[in-house]
């Protein structure tokens, strides 16, 4: 039976150490970053070697592969990829080239998943910046209106799926209005509960239907003070499984970053007690995997039906023109150039 988390892994091999740890912990996936790079054999090889160590073929492999600046795959052994905010640009004077420039575009970027063993990627972001917000959202929002973005966000999803890759829809209920970055920081929002309905909330509640999702490290003081969302059982059942409709796998942002507190194993402990399905682990530092494994638990009832549903769609590769994408690619590349 797995175990509800995901963990990074340290380098471009999986150890012998790394190996016999996966093997006895068996987390619901491993996620990769620049790290865990070099070529595409290489990646293959890798994804190969941690799912055999966990003796599953259906573990979640993710990565962040939104475009712009936060892309793990990046040439010259895989293709340039722009920020959602280009296509955020296009949507503004022709709405129906942006939605298929981004759903074919997904598509690619699937199939160049799939070719590496990675089954999972961490986007769409459905953030909205507002004025003096953080830049850590900044040009991988796909716009400031809700409408724009649920369009886009919705296109990047399908396209993703369409190629048998999970999207993860982030951050919810949302990191837009943040002021400070959560890998530092613990940002916190006092926005009204009402402008957070007709705002930053909408995105998410319109893509609710969507298999995953990565709660926010951020407080929002109109609902839960006390907590970020991420750890507060009122934040995830009142908003995200409640006012949002959210039904799908919900996993928790790095438990690393600055926003939390506590020890490794209480964040994970905190993140699970509190309604997500897994704790995500990014390190790759293996003692802090163990001490994840041992605070967690085994994946089962309903948080076990979420994910067999998420892993779905890993078998829905449907055929298409590549050429086709890649002509899009091309063009959007060309706009923002």
């Amino acid at each position: 039976m797995l175990s509800a988390f995901i963990t990074g892994l340290a380098g471009l091999d999986l150890t012998a150490r790394e190996a016999a740890v996966l093997r006895l912990a068996r987390p619901a996936g491993v996620i990769l970053f620049a790290r865990n790079v070099a070529e595409p054999d290489q990646v293959r090889r890798l994804t190969r070697d941690a799912r055999a160590a966990i003796g599953a073929d259906d573990i979640l492999v993710l990565i962040d592969q939104e475009g712009g600046r936060v892309r793990r795959l990046r040439p010259p052994h895989w293709r340039e990829l722009p920020a959602a905010a280009a296509y955020g640009a296009i949507y503004a004077h022709d709405r129906e080239r942006a939605l298929r420039a981004a759903r074919l575009v997904a598509r690619l970027t699937a199939a160049d998943l799939r070719g590496v063993g990675i089954n999972t990627d961490c986007t769409p972001v459905l953030d909205l910046p507002v004025a003096g917000s953080h830049e850590v959202i900044g040009d991988r929002a796909y716009g400031h209106d809700p409408a724009q973005v649920i369009a886009l966000g919705r296109a990047v999803a399908e396209g993703l799926m369409a190629g048998g890759v999970l999207p993860v829809i982030k951050h919810v209920p949302g990191h837009g209005r943040a002021t400070v970055d959560s890998h530092e920081h613990l940002p916190v929002v006092d926005a009204s509960r009402e402008e957070l309905e007709g705002t930053d909330f909408a995105p998410f509640r319109a893509l609710g239907d969507l298999p995953a999702a990565m709660t926010a490290h951020v407080v929002f003081t109109a609902i839960d003070a006390g907590a970020a969302a991420s750890v507060s059982r009122r934040v995830t059942g009142e908003v995200i499984r409640g006012a949002i409709g959210f039904d799908g796998l919900l996993m928790s942002d790095d438990l690393g970053m600055q926003a939390l507190s506590g020890t490794i194993a209480e964040r994970a402990a905190a993140v699970i007690a509190a309604g997500s399905d897994l704790a995500s682990l990014c390190s790759g530092n293996l003692s802090e995997t163990e001490a994840v494994a041992g605070a967690v638990p085994k994946l089962d009832g309903a948080a076990l039906a979420r994910y067999r549903r998420a892993c779905a769609v890993f078998g829905q590769q449907q055929a298409f023109d590549v050429g086709e994408a890649q002509a899009c690619l091309a063009e959007v590349l060309r706009a923002v150039a």
